[in-house]
């Protein structure tokens, strides 16, 4: 337990301070830059930010919820969903960059919360463990819809991102289900909306 502890430690520090790789290219990087008002870059690079910051939470959250597990298969399809968000964390942070934004200053926080969010969450067994999985993917999914509708229609480069993690999301959402997921009570689907929403706002400014 001792290893694991330490094993998921460092990918702590991997994940808010290092920057992040990807195997897969980056979805959209052979289109080209077209032109937008520096008031759309603005805004698209905060969009951006946002969806780093969740991908962020989500590898705390998966880490937190991989610890916890007791089930080998779970563990992998956490640990196989945590290896795609990282791709995610590498492709909004070169669109980031692109745009000339910069992350959220809260990162360090985000990843804290999250974890603990996680640890929380496979304490009380696998098929919440993935319950918690799959309505989390769901959301992310929906949030994800709303942000390619507010993406500047010419900025092509940022919608091919945001479409192919849509797509990524909603296979781990599908592979969570089919090993068993249980359907999360309606209070705490609330209460993950309600803590979505906080950090959203926030990130988009800080």
């Amino acid at each position: 337990m001792l290893d694991r502890v330490i094993v998921e430690f460092d990918k702590a520090l991997r994940t808010v301070f290092a920057p992040a790789a990807t195997v897969r290219p980056v979805p959209g990087d052979e289109l080209p830059d077209m032109p937008m008002s520096d008031e759309e870059r603005r805004h698209t690079a905060a969009l951006m930010r946002v969806n780093h910051c969740g991908e962020i939470c989500a590898q705390a959250l998966y880490q937190g919820q991989a610890l916890m597990s007791r089930d080998a298969a779970v563990r992998d399809e956490l640990r196989q969903a945590s290896r795609e968000e990282t791709e995610h964390l590498a492709w909004t942070e070169q669109r980031i960059e692109e745009l000339g934004g910069r992350k959220s200053l809260l990162n360090p926080v985000w990843y804290g919360g999250a974890f603990t969010i996680g640890i929380v969450a496979g304490a009380f067994g696998d098929r919440w463990n993935l319950g918690f999985l799959a309505e989390t993917e769901r959301q992310v999914e929906a949030h994800l819809t709303r942000h390619l509708e507010q993406v500047p229609g010419e900025d092509v480069k940022s919608r091919e991102i945001l479409a192919q993690m849509r797509e990524d999301e909603a296979g781990h959402a599908a592979t969570a289900a089919a090993l068993g997921a249980y359907d999360l009570p309606a209070p705490v689907r609330a209460a993950m909306k309600l803590a979505s929403r906080v950090m959203t706002t926030t990130a988009y400014r800080v």
